[in-house]
């Protein structure tokens, strides 16, 4: 167990009133809860299962694949279309609700706080007004952590982490349920509207997800209803290709860009991809999108004009007006260095802060007080920002949906206040297109230092909000800055618009802190709708990448290491050729017989020390000569589903005479398989034997135990292993190689280190 001091290796001042703060705080408070949960982030969690991505290939498996003719595979892939379909649809749909709620509740949120403002100005008295906006934004933000943090804990935060670790191969619990979705749902939109640093445009993709998972089992268990179709989609291999389109999908309806939804889901989340995937992920993005950008042109009443293609639009960029010239792109490339510096530092601070979370605010209570302070501090910062800021900008020609006028003269409006008193979303598009001089290159200098550190602050409070519309935002600020310090360096050349800077430092900094390149780079093409700018966005976006890395790694996979998840990457560690499977396998393996003693089975499912869940099969021989070979594999659920249907008989010799189980069977039980305790054996029962050959899998994936790490880690990555059976020469079982055993290896700083594995 670590103490806090190991975590704080940087703040060591800070670590010692720290400390003894706690000390003081332990003594007086009963010890009902603990007030620190000691973490290291150099552990790996047991509590998370993999998901089995291979297919049993056991008798009954066969079988079935054999009675199905050509024309029902046929009418199979149909079904796959049509489920991405549906999944493009209702993914469009999800994301018009939540635009058209966030526009309305916002909307009716600035103008009452305006109006106050404007009654108040006169009079004197703007405390009240403060007080109102933070009120308002607290309460607001108080009902989304509640929701989140007592219901469905899962919901918070982006969900990107979560989708991507799914993808990998990791079953992180009720990450694709039903309830999830609705309370993500309800949660991004309460925290758009009450203000807080986020973006609605993260969450889209979990929700895809979410959907993808939902339709393609054809029922659902959180309702208990199931609806009879889609019943050969019901395992982890359909259901995992399904929700890579879902997240694609969810990308599309965010930003408007099919092709870099089908190209996110390739770069973070698919981690298995196949020719016929791509096309029908990109079918599901381009559906969509047309949802989305149909709904909303009836909303907004053209209802012929398919205009808003994504929840958020940049707005189109003049190629006539915004072209770039040779001598830029040095400029462009200082602006990734920058970019990846701020990221990284972005990605830094939230790491200590995550850390503090982790360890001291760990009840729902302390975590919906954090998300409540969180908000009265935006509001009161941002009130703050307005009040002292004297820049004040002409009405006429601009496009401020809620202009404040303050101490301004009349036909003038603050321009802090179109930055602060705004959703994110559209003070970003302002920021890509206002004039030049619509802003003080001061006003831009705070806004970004304030916002950056309000956005670090807000990712990982316990709310569904994503991160990509905030580090949008501060790179348009400060590359905005950057544009017009040019234009006064250059004294007023044409060359430096502001606009097309703040595009650049747009890409800079959200490439710094979640570190993509491919799928950003088209995403920001697609967003912006021009592809003369995908040379210097890409060149951006690299530099962004390659000096951010060079400090810290991605938000996103520093979120899933934080939280002990045994995520597999693309390669095994390089300096690892020196271990072999001998070295890395688990031992002793729990074996079962071919023909087994149903007592026996029972004991070893219910041994709550080794919750296995892949048994190898070995020959049940009484002889000596023989060798006891590996024979075939079956899972814990494969398992509990024949001791529920009671699959055995008498003595060893009898033939089996009860109704034969069906693949049907195996997969109504999918995914909530019951646990071993709720299965109730007799006496008689126990000394029953069951016979394991028709349902085990008779071919598993076996490696002799001289095999290197790299090698065993290639074969287990690639075809999506669960279990791989390490043999002898004489084929007897010797070891196991599980996920935990490899995600266990990664580089440190020093070399290669191993991490523990913890029960947390």
């Amino acid at each position: 167990q670590l103490t806090p001091s190991s975590f704080l290796r940087i703040g060591q001042m800070s670590n010692v009133d720290l400390n003894e703060d706690i000390h003081e705080l332990e003594t007086e408070l009963p010890r009902q809860h603990p007030n620190e949960i000691p973490h290291n982030e150099k552990l790996l969690s047991l509590k998370y299962e993999s998901l089995d991505y291979d297919n049993s290939e056991n008798q009954l498996f066969l079988e079935e694949e054999r009675r199905i003719n050509h024309a029902a595979f046929r009418t199979v892939e149909i079904k796959r279309w049509v489920i991405c379909a549906m999944i493009g649809i209702l993914t469009g749909l999800v994301a018009c609700f939540i635009d058209i709620v966030v526009e309305n509740l916002a909307g009716l949120k600035y103008r009452v706080v305006k109006g106050n403002i404007d009654k108040f100005t006169e009079k004197g008295g703007l405390s009240f007004s403060l007080l109102l906006w933070a009120t308002l934004n607290a309460s607001v933000v108080m009902v989304g952590s509640v929701i989140v943090a007592f219901i469905e804990p899962v919901a918070a935060g982006s969900g990107i982490p979560q989708i991507k670790c799914y993808l990998n191969g990791v079953k992180i619990p009720h990450v694709v349920r039903l309830k999830t979705l609705v309370i993500k749902v309800c949660g991004v939109i309460l925290s758009v509207v009450g203000g807080l640093a986020v973006g609605k445009e993260g969450p889209m993709i979990h929700s895809g997800a979410v959907i993808a998972a939902g339709i393609s089992q054809g029922r659902s268990t959180s309702l208990k209803r199931d609806f009879k179709i889609f019943e050969y989609f019901r395992r982890d291999t359909e259901k995992r290709d399904f929700v890579s389109a879902g997240a694609a999908a969810g990308v599309s309806a965010a930003f408007g860009a099919p092709v870099g939804g089908v190209l996110f889901s390739l770069e973070e989340g698919a981690s298995f991809w196949n020719q016929f995937l791509t096309w029908r992920i990109f079918f599901a993005s381009m559906i969509s999108t047309f949802t989305l950008n149909s709904v909303l042109s009836v909303y907004h009443g053209n209802a012929w004009d398919l205009s808003s293609p994504g929840l958020i639009n940049f707005g189109r960029f003049d190629t006539e007006k915004m072209g770039y010239t040779i001598q830029e792109i040095p400029i462009f490339i200082f602006m990734g260095v920058v970019g990846g510096i701020l990221g990284a530092l972005f990605n830094a601070l939230n790491y200590w802060l995550t850390m503090f979370r982790i360890r001291y605010i760990h009840r729902p209570c302390l975590q919906v007080v954090e998300a409540m302070l969180v908000a009265a501090v935006t509001a009161t910062v941002g009130f703050v920002m307005i009040y002292c800021s004297r820049d004040c900008q002409p009405i006429q020609g601009s496009t401020v949906a809620y202009p404040l006028q303050l101490f301004c003269d009349d036909g003038e409006y603050n321009s802090m206040a179109t930055a602060f008193f705004n959703t994110p979303e559209k003070s970003v598009v302002n920021l890509f297109h206002d004039p030049p001089g619509s802003y003080n290159p001061m006003t831009l200098g705070m806004f970004t230092l304030m916002y950056f550190f309000l956005a670090c602050w807000t990712y990982g409070l316990t709310v569904s909000a994503g991160v990509f519309i905030p580090s949008l935002l501060i790179g348009a600020a400060w590359g905005r800055l950057f544009g017009i310090s040019l234009s006064y360096l250059t004294k007023g050349s044409i060359w430096a618009d502001p606009g097309k800077y703040a595009l650049m430092g747009a890409a800079a900094q959200l490439g710094g802190i979640v570190r993509m390149t491919l799928s950003l780079t088209v995403i920001m093409m697609e967003a912006t709708g021009n592809v003369t700018y995908g040379f210097p966005i890409m060149l951006v976006l690299m530099t962004a990448k390659i000096v951010g890395d060079y400090f810290v790694e991605g938000l996103y996979d520093m979120h899933i290491q934080l939280q002990s998840v045994p995520f597999l990457h693309w390669e095994a560690p390089v300096t690892s050729h020196s271990l072999t499977a001998r070295e890395v396998m688990s031992t002793p393996v729990t074996c079962l017989r071919r023909i087994e003693r149903v007592g026996t089975v029972v004991d070893i499912l219910s041994d709550t020390s080794s919750n296995h869940n892949g048994f190898p099969v070995v020959e049940s021989n009484p002889d000596a000569t023989q060798v006891a070979g590996l024979r075939g594999l079956i899972l814990r659920s494969q398992l509990i589903v024949l001791l529920k249907h009671k699959v055995f008989v008498e003595r060893a010799n009898l033939s089996l005479v009860q109704r034969r189980l069906k693949l049907k069977d195996f997969r109504d039980a999918y995914p909530r398989f019951p646990p071993i305790q709720s299965i109730h054996v007799s006496q008689d029962e126990r000394e029953c034997m069951i016979d394991l050959s028709e349902f085990m899998n008779p071919s598993p994936y076996t490696v002799p135990q001289e095999a290197s790490l790299p090698r065993v880690f290639k074969l287990f990555r690639a075809l999506g292993l669960r279990h791989l059976v390490v043999v002898d020469n004489r084929n007897e079982v010797v070891g196991m190689v599980t996920r935990k055993d490899l995600a266990r290896y990664r580089l440190g700083k020093e070399g290669l280190e191993e991490l523990s594995l913890a029960q947390t």
